[in-house]
């Protein structure tokens, strides 16, 4: 568990070419895949990524988790795609234009929930439920990494 947890600090410091950190994004979405590359769970935040991701994955309390439907010891590889362009936007901005960002957000989910169902072998996902219904859009840039050593991985 410590190699994860070293791992998962790894990956959520790392920066993107124009020296962001992804997951300092408060906005974005998030899916966690199994030993096998197989998608379990996609979700979204407006809250801050490392902060959801870290949630999840250190067993504190979440929806997924109390649902049974993540089991951490499973995750072996995450992926983010940061939404940069909500990153100093406020409710007080305005209703309608955080409305507008809530429903961005929810399709950012929805394609890569849809996407990470194409890429499965069984073109399945183990979320509690769908997120939002959406029109697909192009998702933008995203870090996929392993969390796992490639010796626990041969185990």
């Amino acid at each position: 568990m410590q190699s994860f947890r070293t791992a998962l600090r790894e990956v959520l410091s790392e920066k993107d070419d124009r020296g962001r950190v992804w997951s300092a994004a408060k906005w974005g979405v998030y899916a966690f895949y199994d030993y096998d590359g197989e998608p379990i769970y996609v979700g979204q935040t407006k809250e801050k990524l490392s902060v959801r991701v870290q949630r999840h994955l250190t067993n504190q309390r979440t929806d997924a988790v109390a649902m049974r439907v993540l089991d951490v010891f499973e995750v072996a590889e995450i992926e983010i795609w940061p939404l940069w362009q909500y990153e100093d936007l406020k409710k007080s901005d305005g209703a309608e234009q955080f409305r507008a960002a809530e429903r961005d957000l929810n399709a950012h989910e929805y394609t890569a929930y849809l996407q990470a169902i194409d890429r499965s072998r069984h073109k399945a996902i183990l979320n509690e439920k769908i997120p939002p219904v959406s029109e697909p859009i192009t998702l933008p840039a995203s870090l996929r990494r392993s969390l796992i050593s490639e010796q626990i991985r041969r185990e």
